[in-house]
């Protein structure tokens, strides 16, 4: 009913009364008057006069019926501990293919190898869940999926130079704007689901304690939609996220990489390695020529750029 409530009022650019909302919503004058009220409590600057209702504007809220085409899919909460955690319990339960878990802060937000995710108001944090199709072994891909449909759809409606830094990061201007973050589990020879995390800093400001980091607002020096950002990247995703689009993925990764043909040092759990980052293979590891010309294979890692 709320939805149905901020639909009317979204349409009617003036004053609408409770009598007409009651009349054509047909509940009561005074069910209209609670759901305002609670709508209120929720964000919505509605304001009350003695003809009736008006919003004053569209507030950047990320509540399920503020994207009606997948409003089912859509589980939003105030605070978690983590999106991902409370995306791999809908997931074990058996939630469809593109549920969408957000949140406006988390307590617990956490990066690779278990690095905690600053996050604070403004931001957009958010987990996928998807069901595909493909072995076990294709499904770090969906990782390299989703990190091109967030830049494409950030390229597209900021105008910005947004870049993939393999693995998981997307930088403009060099510091980091968003991290991505995936968790897969499966039964034989088929994935089961596979999580796909990301935490972008949009309106919100990083703190000192992320250095090199940047955020949309201070990018464009203005703040942005994140209504808008999180449907034109799930639009999107949805469909890099096929099995026929996500095989050929690392093609178009390469063409947003920040990484390729840079000097890098790479740390993994045993290693570390330092070259040029001369190429992404078909399964997403990262080649490095090291100072003997030797090409070494790295699957998994953190990247530092020079």
């Amino acid at each position: 009913m709320k939805s149905r409530i901020l639909k009317r009022l979204k349409e009617d650019n003036g004053i609408i009364s409770g009598r007409q909302l009651s009349d054509e919503l047909e509940i009561s004058r005074v069910s209209i008057w609670k759901h305002i009220q609670k709508l209120q409590e929720m964000g919505y600057p509605i304001v009350s006069t003695a003809k009736g209702y008006r919003l004053r504007h569209c507030p950047d809220l990320l509540y399920p019926w503020e994207f009606p085409d997948r409003e089912s899919q859509i589980h939003y909460h105030h605070e978690v501990g983590s999106t991902m955690d409370v995306a791999r319990d809908l997931a074990r339960s058996g939630c469809p293919h593109f549920s969408v878990v957000i949140s406006e802060k988390q307590k617990n937000g956490r990066g690779r190898l278990k690095r905690p995710w600053l996050s604070s108001k403004g931001g957009l944090y958010f987990t996928v869940v998807i069901r595909p199709e493909i072995p076990p072994v294709l499904s770090p891909l969906l990782n390299f999926s989703a990190a091109v449909a967030m830049v494409q759809t950030l390229n597209e409606q900021h105008q910005l130079n947004a870049q993939v830094k393999w693995p998981n990061d997307i930088l403009v201007s060099g510091r980091k704007l968003a991290g991505i973050l995936s968790v897969m589990e499966a039964e034989g020879d088929l994935v089961t689901y596979v999580n796909i995390g990301i935490g972008i800093n949009v309106n919100n400001d990083p703190t000192k304690k992320e250095p090199n980091a940047t955020s949309l607002r201070k990018e464009l020096a203005k703040s942005v939609s994140r209504q808008r950002l999180l449907s034109g990247f799930l639009k999107r995703f949805e469909e890099k996220s096929k099995t026929e689009t996500v095989t050929g993925i690392i093609t178009e990764w390469k063409q947003h990489a920040a990484t390729l043909n840079r000097p890098v040092r790479v740390v993994t759990h045993n290693e570390v390695f330092e070259g040029v980052a001369v190429d992404v293979d078909d399964s997403g590891a990262l080649i490095v020529k090291d100072k003997n010309d030797a090409l070494q294979k790295i699957v998994c890692g953190d990247c530092f750029q020079s």
